[in-house]
């Protein structure tokens, strides 16, 4: 009975100061925690960003390769439409001259 009482004494006695020290360590915790939360929201939303950054890389590659093969053969078409037309040939002028 008596051990009840000085407990409830003692937490009576309490400075207030020790109150109010408790209560900005959790006031600076729920800070640092709120920051912890911020800065973790904003590393997965950085890593959503260079994923969706990574594909459009790997999609701009692929169609970079695709139009790569494409003028080529566009380019080879045109060397053998110049190569068939009369137009493009080569002409030998000394020959003409002779």
């Amino acid at each position: 009975h008596r051990s009840g009482i000085r407990s409830s004494k003692v937490e009576r006695a309490r400075p207030a100061m020790m109150n109010s020290d408790m209560d900005a360590v959790e006031a600076e915790n729920q800070v640092e925690l709120e920051e912890k939360t911020r800065l973790i929201n904003q590393v997965l939303e950085l890593q959503h960003t260079l994923e969706d950054l990574s594909a459009r890389v790997d999609a701009v590659k692929e169609e970079n390769l695709k139009l790569k093969s494409e003028n080529q053969v566009l380019g080879q078409y045109i060397e053998n439409l110049m190569s068939a037309s009369s137009v493009f040939q080569t002409t030998d002028t000394k020959s003409k001259r002779k």
